[in-house]
């Protein structure tokens, strides 16, 4: 990258860094327990709220969207139910669900699911403020500046953080562009934390969420933008998946499972402050592009970017290696490569590959373009890349 781009992306990060503390952040009300989906209900019936759920298909199919609509019946909370989400969302199922919203004459949305049925919902709260306008006008950040209907999360994955973040990320079915909404309303009122909701997620599902939530964790923790409480939040929720995410996969066990919700939870907290970097820009161009999934593009492009920041991650990735229990001794330089191997290897035991068959040699200029727009200058990332620099990363993640 040219120095005097450098120099704009440094200068604009700088100044959403020294802005960022003034903007009132806050977090949800967390309902956790045996009792938090009732506690939620309660709430919601004390507040006469209207309920559009919005989930998708595979939730309906294990139950779990039953177990919502009992639990606000129980409460005679009024809930009709969007069932037609899809992953990587888009404007169109946005709009869809949206109509039903105001059929119904709904004031509140409840998401039960993963990151595509939060931000699903998120892109509704954003239409029923600005009834009349295109979800693409809101691209980037802080463009929302208004007070959505009343926001429940209820994460089904211990990977997005999207419970937590003032962020959602939609695609554009007809560019097939996927790209993220940053504004501190989108961040939901309520969320329930409860480990049950996860204990029918596919093993594949628990594997790339999961390393969804160490991708986040640990691209707040190298960037520029941290404060000392991100940085907290970051490396406990490292440590905790580090210590989790295996035990989650194989065992289905309930602590390990409540353990990954809370490091989802805090590594949302810290990238909705801290922002994330280049391998969130690349996965997003894959996602747009490709549908893959995202918490698969984020596992595997993961390694390849931190082997490609290079020295300018040496001294934080050494220091989680020995948080992390990888490796105790050695140079840094040492304990930083450990690090990025023990990603591969959780990777590679959770039968996630190393590589993407998907990716066309012909449109890498494109995805390039995509990622380059999408970080630079918004992502406070360790090591400024350009284009041209990015295109390398598609090409070491491409079979």
């Amino acid at each position: 990258m040219n120095v005097f781009r450098k120099i704009w992306c440094r200068t604009y990060q700088f100044v959403l860094k020294i802005a960022s503390p003034l903007l009132g952040w806050r977090e949800p009300i967390v309902f956790e327990g045996q009792d938090a989906l009732l506690q939620l209900c309660q709430t919601l019936k004390n507040k006469n709220c209207k309920v559009l759920v919005v989930c998708d298909q595979g939730l309906i199919k294990v139950g779990l969207v039953e177990k919502l609509c009992n639990a606000l019946k129980s409460k005679d909370v009024f809930h009709v139910v969007f069932d037609k989400t899809v992953p990587n969302p888009t404007l169109q199922c946005v709009k869809d669900a949206f109509d039903l919203y105001t059929q119904n004459n709904c004031n509140t949305i409840v998401a039960l699911g993963g990151g595509s049925s939060i931000d699903c919902a998120k892109g509704v709260g954003i239409l029923a403020v600005h009834p009349n306008k295109s979800l693409e006008k809101f691209k980037g950040i802080l463009k929302v500046g208004k007070k959505l209907p009343t926001l429940v999360a209820i994460p089904t994955t211990a990977g997005t953080g999207s419970e937590c973040t003032a962020v959602t990320v939609l695609t554009n079915q007809d560019t097939h562009q996927k790209y993220a909404i940053s504004d501190l309303h989108l961040i939901p009122q309520y969320a329930v934390l409860e480990a049950s909701f996860t204990k029918d997620l596919p093993r594949h599902l628990v594997a790339t969420t999961g390393m969804d939530a160490l991708t986040h964790a640990v691209e707040a923790y190298v960037g520029k933008s941290n404060t000392k409480k991100t940085a907290s939040w970051a490396v406990e929720a490292i440590k905790l998946i580090f210590d989790n995410i295996l035990p989650s996969y194989k065992t289905n066990d309930h602590l390990a499972r409540a353990n990954m919700q809370k490091a989802s939870y805090l590594a949302g907290l810290a990238f909705t402050r801290a922002y994330v970097g280049y391998v969130h820009a690349v996965a997003h161009s894959l996602g747009g592009w490709y549908n893959v999934p995202h918490g698969l593009a984020n596992a595997v492009i993961l390694p390849h970017v931190l082997l490609s920041y290079g020295n300018s991650v040496t001294k934080k990735l050494a220091y989680l290696a020995t948080v992390c229990n990888v490796k105790q001794d050695g140079s840094e330089q040492e304990r930083a490569k450990a690090f990025i191997d023990a990603i591969k290897q959780m990777n590679e035991q959770m039968g996630i590959a190393d590589k993407l068959d998907c990716i066309n040699a012909k449109d890498v200029d494109h995805l390039a373009s995509l990622a380059d727009k999408e970080a630079n200058p918004l992502y406070p990332v360790p090591k400024l890349m350009d284009k041209a620099q990015l295109k390398e990363i598609y090409f070491a993640i491409s079979k």
